[in-house]
């Protein structure tokens, strides 16, 4: 299971990250770069779990 949820990783943490940049930059919020750097950070920290989830919801990986 680790196997998979390493290779899910990379594509759900791009995904997250992705996602949480747009939505600061579409709140246009003026304070510079601290607040898309803290949305990257908190989308990175979130795929983790995220990633080890989907990867025991694969079918035949999680059952051992």
């Amino acid at each position: 299971m680790l196997k998979i949820a390493l290779v899910l990783f990379p594509v759900i943490a791009t995904t997250l990250m992705g996602v949480a940049v747009v939505a600061v930059l579409t709140m246009d919020i003026q304070a510079g770069m601290q607040p898309i750097a803290l949305a990257a950070l908190a989308a990175f920290a979130l795929s983790v779990p995220a990633s080890w989830f989907i990867a025991r919801q694969v079918p035949g990986v999680g059952k051992t």
